[in-house]
């Protein structure tokens, strides 16, 4: 197993209570089901030993254990989903920042027909729009 670089106990505070979260539910979910360590760990392909970690908190189990323990408790949800672009709120800033600093010229790309792919047509009209909606959510100065 590879070597990890940052210890668990340097981790921010915030992911540590974000983990230990994750872990609480985890087990309030197990419980809930009437199942025990062993069942799960059987269903995880791990020891009972980690799934107690698990639930423990343990950020040094590896995150496929916390990621099939969440799949095992709502198969529907993507976890990935918290982080598509879409939900990168410090990307999406970035972008209507630069969008304001370029101006009115970012609104007006080049049409797909001038060889400017429909995706990055839609990125730009994507970040104007969040552009005008920003600025019509910022209050007007007197």
């Amino acid at each position: 197993m590879p070597k990890q670089n940052t210890k668990p106990s340097d981790y921010p505070q915030a992911v540590i209570k974000q983990i230990e979260l994750l872990a609480q539910n985890i087990g309030i979910a197990r419980k809930r089901r009437h199942e025990t360590q062993a069942q799960w760990a059987k269903k995880l392909g791990v020891s009972q030993p980690t799934m107690a970690r698990i639930e423990r908190g343990d950020p040094s189990v590896a995150m496929a254990s916390y990621v099939m323990c969440m799949w095992l408790i709502n198969q529907a949800s993507g976890l990935a989903d918290l982080i598509a672009p879409q939900n990168d709120h410090a990307s999406l800033e970035r972008e209507v920042t630069k969008a304001r600093s370029r101006g009115a010229s970012s609104a007006t790309a080049s049409p797909p027909h001038l060889g400017v792919s429909p995706a990055a047509t839609n990125h730009a009209t994507t970040v104007a729009g969040l552009a005008a909606l920003l600025a019509k959510a910022e209050p007007k100065s007197k």
